[in-house]
């Protein structure tokens, strides 16, 4: 069996012979087959049937694997996986900037070192709240006199700033209640560069022009002044810039990128990330928000009602939550014009505390979970203006 060399080889070459005996498995061929004289029919339909049968978790590992072995199986791989919006699963890296499926909530978890101020979520692999899962996506807060950055990142310990694997970051005022969503690589609508850099050593690594270097805004998150104090809920709406408001509509379509710029995310070239002092999104970001921008997606914080038994505000998490927080909330899509639809009762995401530092997060289409992670990254912060 044929390799194909690249940087990544070494990584994937034990992960490609195994997943050469599934496929074989599969069919029944045995291991001293020859793979490299394949018909090009007969090798799509061991791909199809093994993408098939690895629907969860970590089996799934076997045809992301598979599409390591050589350029041929890859084009093929990514023929047969279908997006997270058509069949609810996430794949490869690039799954988590997709949208989530549209019939369903993509069941996910939280979990927050205190110590060390990060944050990993993980794809819930069965229907307990928060014990097994997939790692997906990191971020670390990082305090600044002005702010607060979330670096997000696809690797479970490297969330510094130049990583290769950053891939966006959560940005707040002085006071936290007000945040903008920022993505590593331009969105595929067109969303304003904060600001372009020529090719330039970021570090001792060298941005590849290939690669846009800047921070894509595409969200916009307020917290609005809560006249019951502490004990009443938080009240939050979020502008997904990227996303059209037609996005929640019956046959609407919500933009999906489809690869990184690069074949392999571990060849991905540092991105810069920008200091404060260097950004004129700060003033944007200390100031009011602008309403929603024309077109784009608006999500609010669905109303709670109080409980007189229980004396206390209550949402219906249908068991996905289960200690009271009032970092706890649904989002659902703002309606326009006061013209409500039943797109507009549809929970898009959905967060909550399960434990001391455990929580759960559900999203479904039209946002990703990069976005989703984002926003819930957001209900951490301390609120001064708003408890």
């Amino acid at each position: 069996m044929k390799l194909f060399r690249s940087r990544s080889c070494r990584v994937i070459q034990d992960s490609s012979v195994s997943a050469a005996a599934a496929a074989a498995a599969v069919v029944g061929v045995g291991n001293g087959g020859s793979w490299e004289n394949i018909p090009l029919e007969l090798l799509r339909e061991v791909l199809v049937r093994l993408e098939a049968q690895e629907g969860s978790w970590p089996k799934r590992k076997n045809v992301v694997a598979c599409a390591g072995v050589c350029k041929g199986w890859r084009e093929i791989i990514k023929e047969v996986v279908r997006t997270p919006e058509i069949s609810g699963l996430l794949t490869f890296p690039i799954s988590v900037k997709q949208p989530g499926p549209r019939e369903s909530l993509l069941k996910c978890f939280i979990k927050r070192d205190r110590s060390s101020n990060t944050y990993r979520l993980y794809l819930s692999l069965n229907d307990s709240l928060a014990e097994d899962g997939k790692f997906l996506l990191a971020a670390r807060k990082c305090r600044r006199p002005t702010c607060t950055d979330h670096i997000i990142s696809l690797h479970a310990d490297d969330t510094s700033k130049g990583s290769s694997t950053y891939i966006g970051k959560l940005r707040s005022n002085f006071i936290g209640t007000k945040f903008i969503i920022y993505d590593g690589l331009p969105p595929c609508t067109a969303a304003t560069m904060t600001k372009n850099l020529s090719p330039k050593s970021v570090g001792s690594k060298q941005v590849s022009p290939r690669v846009p270097a800047g921070s894509y805004p595409v969200a916009h998150i307020s917290y609005e002044l809560n006249v019951l104090g502490s004990r009443g809920p938080r009240r939050m709406q979020c502008t997904m810039d990227a996303i059209p408001g037609s996005a929640v509509k019956p046959g609407g379509v919500a933009p999906t990128q489809t690869e990184f710029p690069l074949s392999n995310i571990d060849s991905f070239p540092a991105l810069p990330f920008f200091r404060s002092k260097s950004l004129r999104a700060e003033k944007t970001v200390s100031g009011p928000l602008a309403g929603q921008v024309d077109g784009s997606l608006m999500l609010k914080n669905k109303a709670p009602r109080w409980h007189e038994q229980l004396q206390c505000w209550c949402l219906n998490f249908n068991g996905r939550v289960t200690v009271a927080s009032v970092k706890n909330f649904q989002l659902v899509a703002s309606s326009v014009g006061g013209q409500a639809g039943p797109q507009h009762d549809k929970v898009i995401l959905q967060f909550g505390k399960v434990g001391k530092d455990m929580f759960t997060m559900d999203y479904r289409y039209p946002i990703s979970a990069f976005q989703a992670f984002a926003i819930c990254l957001s209900s951490f912060d301390t609120k001064i203006a708003c408890e």
